[in-house]
């Protein structure tokens, strides 16, 4: 199966939050309300400094993601 880089997240316990999960590694759910991140990776040593500099960019690209998932249901 072939998944798509980000999936956007739904959950009725938590109403107001924003859940885009990233299925690439390093695979982490953010929440796009606050900018929270889990990790679904365990991370040591050279990889937590390298994540460190993709951390910015990834959230980026998750805020695109749902900001055009956003506009994509708006015009149907």
């Amino acid at each position: 199966m072939n998944l798509p880089k980000f999936l956007m997240g739904d959950n009725t316990d938590c109403p107001n939050d924003i859940f885009v999960i990233h299925t690439e590694f390093p695979r982490f759910i953010i929440n796009l309300v606050d900018d929270e991140i889990e990790w679904l990776e365990d991370f040591q040593g050279e990889d937590q400094d390298e994540l460190e500099i993709q951390v910015a960019t990834l959230i980026e690209e998750a805020s695109a993601f749902y900001d055009r998932e956003m506009k994509l249901y708006e015009e149907e």
